[in-house]
């Protein structure tokens, strides 16, 4: 109902929470986290495990995620399992309330991680109708927002998930990266250990990971592989990359519009490229080489978000289980004559993977580093470091 002394409008009863979309239609629930509201685009992700690694990621940069797995908060919430520091997802959908906290590794109930956190969310509403929704119609620009007293503006509201401008277009990487270059050397979890670092004595090879948005385990797996590792922001230019010497470099994943971020990165990709140097990218990563080597890439229409996207290695036959996040593609129409075609996704086709047929590149669109299958994909950082070493083999020969 509405209140006639001013704009504002009292929830149903119970319903602390709201998630508005730009056309009008408003799904009521429970407010969860932190209170205020929040304007993105809303997506979905299927994944069944691995929620505070999803909402750290920084490649949901300007998204509300809606998951259609119910059982979310499980696990808790840690210091480990966050692929970045400060969360970079603008909210949350949920169908349940947030399942209470049973695994001996957590440090903190989900709700208290995401009030610490800023993360505005909603609990009890119909996710398979707001996932048929998305999926029928795209990925709808909206915003939730969470009243303890269920006091909300809804035509404000609405106004303002009408009004915000979208991802097409919108540059974000800058927002997530890194501000200026730092070494890494952490490696993988181990149980009864935590996360281990390898010693500099011990790196075979040297990489710069240009970071657009970079998730902490892309980086722990080169280490894992012997990698010492130099990341450096998105506004890098190939002199900043290659004064490093480094045997080979890596563009990481991340949020936005790749046209817009690529005004930038793809002339920096484009002097890498003239190096000759060993390149590997994951995501907007892949995104962006292919943007440099003269590819186009477009929105999809409600993008891929899981951890059960099959994918076909063309070379092996091989299919492999993979995570994946992505709300652009690359037009595969549009690569080079010197550029084929890896992978493809079985469940649309769409491309997932290049390589050059002249040079040590490669790149893939889905990420893995994530481990569904568990491990599928991981072949790739082999490929990647394999490619170091019959680089460093011809200069010694």
């Amino acid at each position: 109902m509405t209140d006639k002394s001013s704009n504002a409008t009292v929830a149903p009863k119970g319903k602390t929470a709201v998630l508005l979309l730009a056309d009008g239609t408003a799904f009521w629930g429970v407010g969860v986290g932190a209170t205020g509201h929040s304007i993105g685009e809303v997506c979905f992700n299927t994944s069944i495990t691995g929620y505070q690694e999803i909402l750290t990621d920084p490649s949901y940069a300007g998204q509300i995620i809606s998951f259609t797995f119910p059982h979310i908060g499980n696990v808790g919430a840690n210091d480990e399992d966050i692929e970045a520091a400060t969360p970079a997802a603008r909210g949350l959908v949920l169908r349940a309330d947030i399942t209470e906290t049973s695994n001996f590794r957590a440090t903190q109930h989900l709700n208290a991680w995401l009030a610490a956190h800023g993360l505005v969310g909603i609990s009890g509403i119909d996710t398979r109708q707001l996932t048929r929704r998305i999926r029928d119609l795209g990925a709808p620009h909206g915003v939730v927002a969470h009243a303890p007293d269920g006091v909300f503006d809804i035509a404000a509201l609405t106004a303002e998930a009408a009004g915000w401008p979208g991802l097409v277009g919108l540059d974000l990487a800058k927002d997530v990266s890194c501000t200026q270059s730092y070494e890494w050397n952490e490696t993988a979890w181990a149980l009864g250990q935590g996360h281990g670092a390898l010693d500099p004595a011990d790196a075979r090879f040297h990489v710069v990971a240009v970071d657009f948005g970079a998730k902490r385990n892309i980086l722990r797996c080169l280490a894992n592989l012997g990698c010492r590792v130099t990341v450096v922001p998105a506004s890098a230019t190939a002199q900043d990359v290659l004064r490093h010497e480094p045997d080979g470099v890596f563009l990481s994943n991340g949020p936005g519009d790749p046209a817009a971020t690529g005004v930038y990165a793809a002339p920096m990709i484009r002097g890498v490229l003239e190096s000759g140097k060993p390149l590997f990218g994951i995501c907007l990563g892949h995104q962006m080489l292919a943007l440099a080597l003269g590819a186009t890439t477009e929105k999809m229409h409600h993008g891929h978000r899981g951890a059960n996207h099959p994918v076909k290695d063309l070379k092996t036959g091989i299919v492999e289980i993979t995570s994946q996040n992505h709300g652009f593609v690359v037009q595969p129409d549009s690569l080079p004559d010197n550029v084929e075609i890896t992978h493809v996704s079985l469940f649309d086709n769409t491309l997932e993977g290049i390589a050059m047929t002249d040079a040590p590149v490669f790149s893939v669109q889905h990420h893995p580093e994530a481990s569904p299958g568990p491990r599928d994909s991981h072949y790739l950082f082999d490929r990647f470091v394999a490619l170091m070493e019959t680089e460093n083999a011809g200069k010694s020969a």
